[in-house]
């Protein structure tokens, strides 16, 4: 075994080893403060994350939720837990008032925020100090001056960190923003000062679209952070996004657990990360973190990210305060539990290891699992998790995640359903186990993005490191390739399910009968005289010599067959009309169609109508009734998990006869928002 695979297996089995005196559980010493309850002040994957470390170290847990997350998993793992309010964010999860209340309520020593809501809010912090009760993050003072992009700008100009020219002034007029947009020269980025994780941001290619991507990301940025005040800067085309995990204590000690690269992206939003630079540069980014880290007195873990040219030049882009989403890629190559590192040294403690001490050790991915459709401009969706099964975690696999099977994926809150983590011996290793992880991960109950990470995974340019923030737009046929139609072999597959599962439905219904010898309960196929020919119709999308046995392996059904001479093991999940095959290939799923006297009201809008496109709330109505819409007019906006959808109509003219829904109200995919008296054809969304 080489000696990367050694240190990675030592460290994490340190990692894993749980505190063996009850004495010693508790996350406190002669010099510092004690931490035996810890309420985590967020909801699904994270608050899972820091429970598990806080069970390891014998620090009790104490969730919170909201009423959509009333039967939610990081609930079920808590040791204690809190209803704070509604579904919506600002009057649960992001309410200061009913967080600290209960954490006074609870007797919890400190607060971990996880990452979003609450995470970079100045308020908050200082709040809890008020209080009495430990803030689990960076000093107040630092969140303010690294949570104001225009001043940490100016910030890391002073400490000498390279950063990239844009206005950050005060005047925040319309006429303003866009006279220093044509000065500073488009593409430009249009910045939220405050929050991150891709909300509030947008691209102005032109003169021309600059109004309307501002006012878009002034929406975006008051919903999320009740700010909404704007930075302009140049947008450096096809850059690599590099960011840098930075840890500092209470004893002036900041070090770096080197860098993950983020750079592919969609919405400005991560989807797969890795560390991936050469050693010198990495020194370099490592010490400019460092840096950068040091300006602010930094306590705490944090992210510094960086814009990386093809060059190699980087530049500062900004400083997330909080532990970062992507932050069990840094673990797995270091061997270290960044959450105990964070409960340890907001306690007064020293850090565990300081710079020399860290070491690199083989290579990670983090690909995350989304509720959304990327073949429809990767909108989020929401609903429940009718099927789900995922690869078998170990040392080298970790699945991340806050749901289970049954769990509901929220309209409210982020769409994502887990973090998948791997770990090889190097890039190579690693991206195959990344691969093969994906193909057993399964799901059924709404769109996920799998396949899209299966492609992305496997195109050339992404094998051999070639990536930067345009990867997605410029390989866009490549990720995206025509629809394939299930192979004869699938679909044979698919029949003989349905018949096994049609006849294990039927012996269940006879065992359970009076009368078990019933000829009505049978499904043997036995006439009398007569030999049986079963006609099975199944249905390919929207189109219309074997030996086989279904076995349920581990509560789901493997059909265990040969078509053609080829033997296989799919996995079956069969709900309602459709059949869905998982195998080493990938995915497929065939319908069987379901008669025109069944079938439900179409998808698509009624004449002159137009549909939800995604599953969300309706943010604002640009029509009333009798206005006239023509071609490419807007006619509502949509938000959802950060992601905000206009409505148009497209190749038509109509007359508005009615609006059925009003801002503020939610609604679902497909659901009929606006009516029209058609004059010419068309509309879209």
């Amino acid at each position: 075994m080489c000696d990367s695979l050694l240190l990675a297996t030592s460290l994490f089995n340190r990692y894993l080893q749980l505190p063996s005196d009850s004495c010693e559980n508790c996350v406190f010493s002669p010099d510092v403060r004690r931490i035996e309850k810890v309420l985590i002040a967020n909801r699904g994957e994270i608050a899972c994350r820091v429970m598990r470390t806080a069970k390891k170290m014998g620090v009790r847990s104490v969730a919170v939720y909201s009423d959509a997350d009333r039967h939610s998993m990081h609930v079920a793992m808590a040791d204690e837990a809190y209803h704070i309010g509604p579904a919506p964010s600002q009057q649960s999860y992001l309410s200061m008032e009913k967080v600290l209340e209960v954490a006074k309520m609870s007797g919890s020593h400190a607060v971990h925020p996880g990452y979003g809501f609450l995470s970079e809010n100045t308020e908050f912090a200082e709040a809890c100090k008020q209080e009495g009760i430990i803030f689990i993050g960076p000093p107040s003072s630092a969140i303010r001056d690294m949570g104001i992009k225009s001043t940490s700008k100016h910030i890391m100009s002073a400490a000498g960190v390279p950063i990239i020219g844009g206005y950050h002034g005060e005047d925040q007029s319309d006429k303003r923003l866009q006279a220093e947009a044509a000065q500073i020269g488009y593409p430009v980025m249009i910045k939220a000062v405050r929050g991150g994780g891709g909300k509030g941001m947008r691209i102005a290619s032109s003169d021309a679209d600059f109004l309307e991507q501002l006012e878009s990301a002034r929406r975006e940025a008051r919903k999320s952070f009740n700010d909404d005040v704007m930075l302009v800067e140049k947008f450096v085309e096809d850059p690599r996004h590099v960011e840098v995990q930075v840890f500092g204590d209470m004893h002036g000690n900041a070090v770096y657990l080197f860098e993950r690269d983020c750079s592919v992206q969609r919405r400005h939003q991560k989807i797969i990360e890795e560390p991936g630079i050469s050693p010198e540069v990495r020194r370099k980014l490592g010490e400019a973190a460092v840096k950068a880290a040091k300006a602010v007195n930094y306590v705490g873990a944090g992210t510094v990210e960086f814009i990386m040219d093809a060059n190699h030049n980087f530049y500062f882009m900004e400083m997330n305060t909080r532990l970062q989403v992507e932050h069990p890629v840094s673990e797995m190559i270091t061997g270290t539990d960044l959450v105990e590192w964070q409960l340890r040294v907001a306690a007064g403690e020293r850090l565990p290891l300081l710079q020399d001490d860290i070491i690199l050790g083989g290579h990670s991915f983090e690909a995350r699992i989304y509720a959304e459709d990327p073949n429809n401009d990767f909108l989020p969706g929401a609903g429940p998790l009718l099927h789900l099964s995922t690869p078998q975690p170990d040392q080298y696999t970790r699945i991340e995640t806050g749901v289970r099977e049954g769990d509901e994926v929220s309209v409210h809150y982020d769409p994502m359903i887990a973090k998948l983590v791997v770990w090889g011996e190097d890039r190579s290793a690693a991206l195959k186990k990344l691969r093969y992880c994906l193909r057993q991960y399964n799901i059924v109950g709404l769109n996920t993005n799998i396949d899209f990470l299966l492609s992305l995974s496997g195109h050339p340019e992404f094998e051999a490191g070639n990536v930067t923030t345009s990867f997605i737009p410029q390989h866009y046929a490549d990720l995206f390739p025509a629809p394939i139609a299930p192979s004869g072999a699938t679909i044979c597959q698919a029949a003989l399910g349905l018949v096994l599962q049609e006849k294990k439905n039927t012996q269940e219904f006879t065992q359970a009968s009076t009368d078990p010898f019933s000829p009505f309960g049978s499904s043997s196929g036995w006439r009398n005289n007569i030999q049986l020919n079963r006609n099975l119709t199944l249905q390919v999308g929207d189109k219309s010599k074997c030996w086989f046995l279904l076995l349920m392996e581990g509560g789901a059904s493997f059909l265990h067959c040969s078509v053609d001479g080829e033997k296989s093991r799919p996995k079956l999940v069969m709900l309602d009309n459709t059949v869905h095959l998982f195998s080493t290939e990938g995915s497929s799923q065939v319908s069987v169609p379901v008669p025109k006297y069944l079938a439900g009201v179409s998808g698509s809008g009624a004449q002159g109508g137009a549909v939800a496109p995604m599953t969300g709330t309706i943010e604002k109505v640009l029509v009333k009734v009798g206005d006239k819409v023509a071609v490419g007019d807007a006619l509502m906006v949509m938000i959802a998990m950060k992601m905000e959808v206009s409505g148009c109509s497209s190749s038509h003219t109509h007359s508005v006869t009615l609006n059925q829904f009003k801002s503020a109200v939610q609604t679902d995919t497909h659901t009929h928002t606006v009516d029209f008296l058609l004059e010419k054809e068309g509309f879209c969304f």
